[in-house]
């Protein structure tokens, strides 16, 4: 296999995988900054191993055995005796989060799906309040209108994907 499809298949299976991974390290690790650190360093493992990685096999586990590793080292390098999580409930922790990670993605394709058939001006209050953080008064200066206005209309927008969201996942598991 070829270089760049390589760099291109790795990228999509930790895509895939991050939210997984992250939810893991995040729960293992206390510190925010220590635990995107011990990310960041599984995420460059796993890309300068990723040709022994089994593809007939799910990549999120693969990941997470890594994880569990790298997070076992960060507490030793810490000059830990002990970690904060026994070595039994990591493993049961990322056996769960494996379980899950399925689950996770056909979630966040509906959602995906869902913002697409939202009408344009929800979804850009929608990013307004979520991506670009700001308060209902702040978006409401920005489009000329209340921020009760958009306090209504954002949890409508809200109210409309949950149940689009819902929907589709009772449609796909039937």
């Amino acid at each position: 296999m070829d270089e760049k499809r390589t760099r291109e298949e790795f990228a999509q299976c930790w895509l895939k995988a991050e939210p997984s991974i992250s939810a893991y390290v995040f729960a293992a690790v206390a510190g925010f900054h220590d635990a995107e650190d011990v990310v960041q360093r599984i995420a460059e493992e796993l890309a300068r191993r990723f040709d022994e990685y089994d593809s007939e096999r799910p990549f999120v586990g693969w990941a997470l055995w890594i994880a569990k590793s790298r997070v076992i080292d960060f507490y030793r390098k810490q000059g830990r005796n002990q970690l904060v999580f026994s070595n039994d409930l990591l493993q049961r922790l990322s056996e769960t989060i494996v379980e899950q990670a399925a689950t996770r993605n056909r979630r966040r394709e509906a959602l995906e799906t869902c913002l697409d058939g939202l009408p344009e001006k929800s979804r850009r209050l929608l990013n307004m309040r979520y991506v670009d953080d700001l308060s209902a008064a702040d978006i409401a200066k920005s489009v000329g209108s209340t921020s009760g206005s958009v306090r209504v209309l954002l949890t409508r927008a809200r109210s409309a994907l949950a149940d689009c969201v819902q929907r589709r996942l009772v449609t796909e598991g039937a």
